[in-house]
């Protein structure tokens, strides 16, 4: 049942700031291209998660039919079609697979995203870890001529998973470094919930990395970004020993996990839509009052953690953040071990603003610093 206090948009509402979003490539209609957001926002009516599925989706299917068909002959147009079709696919499922058709449209989004791993070099290689009867499935990809590359483990945000993660994560390939993409707990394929002690499938991923002689096991990086940084911090106090360093960018710490921050929160318009729905998913329960009592118990702080010792960490984050307090960032840096920080006075979420872009941070931040944890 949809709790109306946190329903911010009609569909009309929600139809016009899809392709205004479109228009200028934000997200999450990252490069889908006005043309054909404006085709599938034609086929919906209303705000059924099915109709939206289903519209992105058909979309979606034209694109990887010329993926198929272009591979015999054109590899590198093969990729691209594959790539586009998971884009609309991943629109099609978001932000989480709340009805059938949204959960076909993931499906069909992993598969795309697994065709264009297979077209381009460096490969992006599916990585299975047996995980407590289940798994953890996630993506490798190695540089091409390192021996025993070191490695960082990538950890997805709430809404743009893993398949995201390993995107912008090649550019550490470049420079020498193997990475691994992964879904954050509660999301996706994650085999573990929200809950303290979930960190525990980073552990088992680093397990899984000391085994294998062509990467370097004792050489590990963990990096986050928003709800994904949280992880790379709870990993960061489990395995001070393990990890080279750890990457915490705009991630929640103490406050975000009140109630009187929260309230304001849910009612957020920054997110496109189905912010609530997403939350409740993520955290495994089925009402907003429910979410609000849960969440106190992950603060960093009434978990007797944020004063542990860690490996050198790297934490980033933008002044004028209005998705996580900027007072956790702050809270983050006064306590435990000595911290490096990269703070944009202008920032919003993840340290971004109009003339400091997601790629700017990335490249002139987080590569030369996970770099020089490595020594490369």
């Amino acid at each position: 049942m949809i709790d109306h206090r946190y329903q911010t948009r009609t569909w009309d509402e929600l139809k016009a700031e899809t392709l205004a979003r479109a228009e200028r490539g934000a997200y999450p209609v990252f490069a889908v291209t006005p043309d054909d957001a404006r085709e599938a926002l034609s086929m919906i009516r209303d705000l059924d998660p099915d109709a939206w599925g289903a519209a992105w989706m058909s979309i979606g299917d034209r694109f990887m039919e010329r993926a198929v068909a272009c591979e015999a002959g054109d590899t590198e147009a093969a990729a691209q079609h594959a790539l586009y079709a998971w884009r609309l696919y991943t629109l099609g499922r978001w932000p989480v697979m709340s009805s059938p058709r949204k959960r076909e449209s993931y499906d069909k989004a992993q598969a795309a995203f697994a065709a264009y791993g297979r077209l381009v070099a460096p490969a992006i290689e599916p990585l299975v870890i047996p995980f407590e009867g289940k798994a953890i499935k996630a993506w490798l990809q190695k540089p091409v001529g390192v021996a025993r590359p070191p490695v960082t483990i990538n950890i997805s945000g709430s809404d743009l998973w893993k398949d995201s993660v390993a995107i912008q994560s090649r550019g550490f390939l470049r420079h020498g470094i193997a990475t691994v993409a992964v879904d954050k707990p509660g999301v996706a394929d994650a085999p573990v919930p929200v809950r303290p002690g979930s960190e525990r499938m980073i552990s088992a991923i680093i397990d899984h990395l000391q085994t294998r002689a062509d990467l370097d096991g004792t050489r590990v990086v963990v990096r986050g970004q928003s709800w994904g940084s949280y992880w790379s911090a709870r990993a960061a106090y489990a395995e001070v020993s393990r990890l080279k360093g750890a990457v915490f960018q705009s991630g929640p710490v103490h406050r975000y996990f009140q109630r009187e921050w929260q309230q304001e929160a849910f009612k957020t318009k920054e997110f496109l839509f189905d912010y609530v729905p997403s939350r409740l998913h993520m955290l495994g329960v089925s009402t907003v009052e429910e979410a609000f009592e849960i969440m106190p118990a992950l603060s960093l702080v009434e978990g007797g953690l944020i004063d542990r010792p860690t490996p050198p960490m790297l934490l980033i984050g933008g002044a004028q953040d209005t998705q996580v307090p900027f007072s956790d960032f702050v809270l983050m840096l006064q306590h435990g071990s000595p911290k490096h920080a990269w703070v944009n006075p202008q920032g919003q979420t993840m340290g971004r603003s109009a003339t400091v872009k997601d790629d700017d941070i990335f490249q002139n931040v987080v590569v030369p610093w996970v770099k020089a944890r490595f020594d490369t």
